[in-house]
């Protein structure tokens, strides 16, 4: 197996287990806290991002096969390893969570009622909603909304 290979398939091991860690987070300090019903799988297909995955994939790959510099890369990859774990902490992972997913002072009209407050969770086939006036969480299909 040529180096390139093996450079690519160790990057996309580090960087799995890397975006393993951060979406673990994310479901249990933002999805969980929220009640949002969504499993893990579907929940870590549905964030993954390809270009994402792709330059992650060469950057660890080109450090863990093509660097000569032992510290660097034990640097490196100890300094994502921890950063990746600290979405595991409450306060980060909700934070980070806010960032990605919640949309705020967002209106939302289906044929009868027209919604105001933010998006906490858009999902497949639903989303979930903070109604400012309702001062309450609730659930919306997609199809039953206005474009």
């Amino acid at each position: 197996m040529s180096t390139f290979v093996f450079a690519l398939l160790s990057g996309m091991f580090v960087t799995f287990i890397f975006d393993f860690f951060v979406v673990l987070g994310l479901k249990l300090n933002y999805i969980n806290v929220y009640e949002i019903d969504v499993y893990y799988n579907a929940f870590f297909a549905d964030t993954q991002n390809i270009w994402v995955f792709g330059i992650g994939t060469l950057f660890f790959g080109y450090f863990t096969i093509y660097s000569k510099c032992v510290k660097c890369n034990v640097l490196i990859l100890a300094t994502s390893f921890l950063l990746s774990l600290s979405v595991l902490l409450d306060d980060v992972g909700t934070l980070l969570g806010e960032k990605i997913f919640m949309d705020k002072n967002v209106v939302l009209q289906s044929k009868k009622y027209t919604y105001k407050g933010d998006i906490i969770y858009e999902g497949r086939k639903e989303i979930t909603f903070f109604d400012h006036e309702l001062q309450k969480i609730v659930t919306l299909h997609k199809k039953d909304l206005n474009p």
